[in-house]
């Protein structure tokens, strides 16, 4: 009887892979790109304390930080001195699981348009809008996918003043592969928010697809793209991103070696990564991690991976490159997953 219960298990199993796909298999046995690099210790003090779950940071020209709360669904500004100054509240906003008031990016005209842009959870969708400082925000992309998780979130001005912005499947992973969905995207729209000129698909925003859920996006000086992701049980990522690729989500996790997808940079196991925000200083990429509560500093072919800060801060949501060469990193222990001390959280400034 034992016999036939396992022969019977082993058919459902078999019988499982070939419904979804050999692609969703491939690789769940090999070991990830990284594992085990080396530790470096860094110049680090904090800036700013008893923030709420901060998410995103954009520097305006002065150096002053904008910095987002999730939860709060408030914008602040923090001097290089480390005055924090509550700006202002996006009513709009909805806070609720992972989504609420997420990324944001400084115009690369702030210095006369003074435009402000943010991504948000709203009442039905995630969207991007945009504000001058102490005004109303005006959406400029609706209809992104919302759920309680895989909401994405990031938001950066790219070399070619662009603005790019990283999605998740919101929880629905057929939304990655469908090219009429915004969800598992990293999108390409102009300042206002139509499709820029030049995007791999006619009429659409979509720039890359096949996502699960893009957490960090930044450039190295010769304009090449990085991007962050989430994995789901196996192995999170460091894409390299180019235009109408397909990043395999959800047939591959992973490397999958398939000609039809783009594989990873680099790969890590989910316990040691979990990866957040992204900056490129000097041509090497800094990654900040949540559940591996560390930064990873690696080249953008995947080689000499380095730990920064291993544990000693707890979860790590977003790492920014800062106008004096420094790097500020934001901690997430008020998130609802964290182990928060009477300081968090935090912004760290490193020097590197």
């Amino acid at each position: 009887m034992r016999v036939r219960i396992v022969a019977a298990v082993v058919g459902l199993v078999v019988l499982a892979a070939a419904v979804v796909g050999v692609g969703l298999w491939r690789g769940w046995f090999a070991k990830p790109s990284v594992s085990g690099a080396h530790e470096v210790d860094v110049p680090v003090r904090a800036i700013a304390t008893k923030l709420e779950a901060p998410w995103g940071l954009a520097f305006l020209p002065d150096g002053t930080a904008l910095v987002t709360e999730r939860d709060t669904a408030r914008l602040v500004s923090v001097t290089p001195g480390g005055l924090v100054t509550g700006t202002q509240r996006i009513a709009e906003a909805r806070p609720a699981g992972e989504g609420g008031l997420l990324g944001v990016a400084v115009s690369a005209d702030y210095s006369t348009d003074r435009w402000v842009y943010l991504y948000y959870t709203a009442e039905d969708d995630n969207r991007v809008a945009r504000l001058r400082l102490g005004e109303a925000p005006q959406p400029i992309l609706t209809g992104i996918p919302k759920a309680g998780n895989h909401n994405g979130g990031r938001i950066a001005f790219g070399p070619d003043g662009m603005l790019y912005v990283g999605t998740g499947d919101a929880a629905d992973r057929d939304t990655s592969q469908d090219l009429r969905s915004l969800g598992g995207k990293i999108l390409r729209i102009t300042p206002e928010g139509r499709p820029a000129p030049g995007n791999p698909f006619p009429d659409s925003p979509v720039w890359s697809y096949g996502h699960r859920n893009v957490q960090g996006l930044a450039w190295d000086s010769g304009g090449r793209m990085f991007a962050s992701e989430f994995g789901q049980n196996q192995y999170d990522e460091l894409n390299r991103i180019e235009p109408g690729k397909n990043y395999g989500w959800p047939v591959v996790e992973g490397t999958g070696r398939d000609a039809r997808f783009v594989d990873p940079v680099a790969t890590w196991a989910t316990h040691e990564a979990s990866p957040s925000g992204l900056a490129v200083v000097r041509d090497r990429v800094y990654m900040a991690c949540l559940r591996g509560q560390r930064v990873y500093r690696i080249g953008g072919d995947g080689s000499s991976p380095e730990m920064l800060l291993v544990g000693a801060y707890g979860r790590l949501r977003h790492v920014a490159a800062a106008p004096d060469g420094s790097v500020w990193v934001l901690t997430s222990n008020r998130d609802g997953r964290g182990n928060p001390g009477p300081d968090d959280d935090r912004i760290l400034r490193l020097e590197v």
